[in-house]
């Protein structure tokens, strides 16, 4: 798993795992609102925000 910041885009529809589903794995789809993470890559994922509100780890871009 290495998606780059430069592949999300706000837009773009993601899955991405919460801090609190991280245990279990369990992805939450949604649109990217604005992306949290800095660098360009990370180890656990780039770290976005969804239109929802909801803020966790790009785990596939759909």
């Amino acid at each position: 798993m290495s998606i780059t910041r430069d592949k999300i885009s706000p837009g773009i529809t993601v899955d991405i795992v919460q801090k609190q589903d991280q245990s279990s794995g369990k992805l939450t789809q949604g649109v990217v609102k604005r992306i949290l993470t800095s660098s360009n890559f990370h180890p656990h994922g780039i770290k976005v925000e969804l239109e929802s509100g909801k803020i966790g780890r790009v785990q596939n871009i759909i």
